[in-house]
């Protein structure tokens, strides 16, 4: 599979298992899941065949890491980013005590003023380090990263939880517990951290 048909097929699966299973044809269950075999057929069934192999060799490759296999291999899910009610079973753990969240310059004001809310998402999504988050947030724009007091935020009682691919996920972050974290000119290296 040549890589514009690896990114193509990523974000085709990426829309499915997060936003719109029912494209296709299929239902995810509780937890998000949808049988390998099933999703293979609907997708042959709208024009888009793909084998097992194909299959696996995007869920390998996906440097974000947005699939996972059941256990068995037999069943597939995203790992998060559902914007549609799934439970993925994710148990709470203690954060790291600082955590980051890439965005736009031109959110700032607004997440700084009303705190980061999961929007159309199921839940907030933060990165363990300053990389990924710029990453995130050059998405957006031109990036920012805010640096979140998740140790201090823990200590009120709010939960977070951590999913297969390693994004940390928490239902809301209030403007108390955020501030900008500084970035250099060249947009990764912190120079800077305001409390």
């Amino acid at each position: 599979m040549d890589e514009k048909r690896l990114v193509k097929t990523s974000k085709m699966l990426a829309r499915i298992l997060r936003h719109d299973p029912g494209r296709i044809g299929i239902e995810l269950d509780e937890g998000g899941w949808v049988a390998v075999a099933t999703l293979l057929a609907a997708l042959a069934r709208r024009g888009n065949p793909l084998s097992r192999e194909q299959l696996d060799h995007v869920v390998a490759t996906n440097n974000k890491q947005r699939f996972a296999y059941s256990e068995d291999g037999s069943r597939i899910r995203a790992s998060q980013g559902h914007t549609i009610a799934v439970d993925l079973g994710l148990t709470a753990v203690e954060p790291p005590p600082v955590l980051f969240h890439g965005t736009g310059q031109q959110s700032v004001a607004a997440i700084m003023r009303e705190g980061l809310r999961p929007m159309s998402r199921q839940d907030v999504h933060l990165s363990a380090d300053v990389e990924t988050a710029v990453k995130v947030g050059s998405r957006h724009g031109r990036p920012a990263v805010l640096r979140v007091d998740a140790a201090g935020l823990a200590a009120t009682g709010h939960e977070f939880r951590r999913s297969a691919n390693g994004v940390w996920l928490t239902d809301t972050v209030p403007p108390a517990f955020l501030s900008r974290h500084g970035l250099s000119r060249h947009g990764l290296a912190p120079v800077s951290s305001t409390g």
